[in-house]
């Protein structure tokens, strides 16, 4: 087997997974992006694994190593996605950061006199701990 045919393949599959990345918004997309990422390395691990007739088989043990450390990273990724969108009702990268940034300014107190503002503020800061629970 040439070592030409897994290396472009996983040169397109690394390709296609970094174009998610870079052009997603949504961030489970981008988790699934980084996933084909992950696999096109493990294509590439066992392809030179093969090809260099390793008699410890190194590259397959460490394409092991890398499926478990990406299952663990996607269930831990999931959960913190699925907690911000209970939190912030969308998971679109970009909102997100715009609302990060929306909270920071509000919690800076630009005057003292607004009474109603800081009610706003605080029911709004109720909502948000009632949603979380």
């Amino acid at each position: 087997m040439h070592l030409a045919y897994p290396a472009v393949l996983a040169a397109l599959l690394f390709c296609t997974g970094l174009y998610g990345v870079l052009a997603r918004r949504n961030a489970i997309l981008v988790l699934m992006s980084v996933e084909l990422m992950l696999n096109a390395v493990n294509l590439n691990l066992v392809a030179f694994d093969v090809w260099l007739r390793d008699t410890l088989h190194a590259g397959q043990a460490l394409t092991l190593f890398t499926i478990a450390i990406s299952a663990a990273e996607i269930g831990i990724g999931l959960a913190i996605v699925l907690a911000v969108y209970r939190n912030r009702g969308s998971s679109d990268v970009d909102r997100l950061r715009d609302t990060a940034e929306t909270d920071a300014a509000e919690a800076l107190p630009d005057d003292e006199s607004g009474t109603e503002d800081q009610a706003t503020a605080a029911a709004g800061k109720a909502k948000k701990a009632e949603a979380t629970a």
